[in-house]
C-alpha cells in the first residue's frame, strides 16, 4: 500500500504502520531529520505539504494529512488567548482547503486529521477519536483505544514513554510541543487499518474484473 504522510512531524501517526511504502512530507528540516532517523525506509521530503498534495495526490493509495492545528485549538483560544495574553490569530484555512480538495479530486483513500476546534467545524467530520477529528472518504469505526497520557499536563519523559520516541538527543528546541503534536501511534494504526481494509477490497475487485476480461 503506497501512502503519503503529509505534515509528518516526527511520525507519531506512522510509528506502528507495517507493510506500507511511505512518502513523508515535513517543512521543518529538524523534524524531518528525526523522522528519517526513526523511519529510514521511508522517502522523506523536506517541503510544503500543502503544495505537495496538489502536485502528487494521484500517485498514492492512501493519503494522511495533518495540517497545522494550533490556530484551531480550543486550549489556545479559550485559555491562552482569553487568559494568558496570547495573540488571537485567524484559523488556518488550509485544513478546509485540503478536505474540499480531496473530496472532489482524490481517487485514492484519504483522511485529514486535526484537533477538536474551539468553534463548530465548518465541515462535519466523519469521526471524533480521542482529541482528534477525522475527515475521510471511508468509514472509521469507533475504538476503545484510550490516550496513554494526559497531553495537557505531560512532560517530555512522559510523552516519550507514551509515544515510544526518544528525541532528547535532537536539536529540536520545542521538544514538548513536538511530542504533544503527535497522534497516538495506536490511533494512527487504527486509521490505517480502516483504510487498508477498504483498499484490499478494491484491489481484489480490480483483479477479479481483469481476470474476467481475460477469460471473456
Amino acid at each position: 500500500m503506497k501512502v503519503l504522510n503529509l505534515y509528518a512531524g516526527i511520525g507519531g501517526n506512522r510509528k506502528n504502520w507495517t507493510d506500507v511504502t511511505v512518502t513523508a512530507v515535513e517543512l521543518d528540516p529538524q523534524l524531518a531529520a528525526v523522522y528519517a532517523e526513526h523511519f529510514p525506509q521511508d522517502t522523506v521530503v523536506v517541503g510544503d505539504a500543502h503544495q505537495y498534495l496538489i502536485d502528487h495526490h494521484n500517485e498514492f493509495d492512501f493519503i494522511w494529512s495533518s495540517p497545522p492545528c494550533q490556530s484551531h485549538s480550543s486550549f489556545r483560544q479559550n485559555i491562552c488567548v482569553r487568559f494568558r495574553g496570547t495573540p488571537a490569530v485567524f484559523p488556518d484555512m488550509r485544513l478546509y482547503q485540503e478536505i474540499l480538495f480531496l473530496r472532489h479530486n482524490a481517487e485514492c483513500l484519504w483522511t485529514v486529521e486535526n484537533v477538536k476546534p474551539y468553534y463548530t467545524p465548518l465541515i462535519e467530520s466523519n469521526a471524533a477519536l480521542q482529541r482528534h477529528l477525522f475527515w475521510a472518504n471511508f468509514e472509521i469505526p469507533d475504538t476503545e483505544i484510550q490516550a496513554s497520557v494526559k497531553i495537557r499536563y505531560a512532560q517530555i519523559p512522559d510523552l516519550e514513554e507514551a509515544l515510544g520516541f526518544s528525541i532528547r538527543a535532537s536539536s529540536i528546541p520545542n521538544k514538548r510541543q513536538v511530542l504533544r503534536n503527535c497522534v497516538d501511534p495506536q490511533l494512527g494504526l487504527h486509521i490505517l487499518n480502516s483504510a487498508r481494509s477498504v483498499w484490499r477490497k478494491k484491489v481484489k475487485m480490480s483483479k477479479t474484473r481483469k481476470n474476467g476480461k481475460r477469460i471473456g
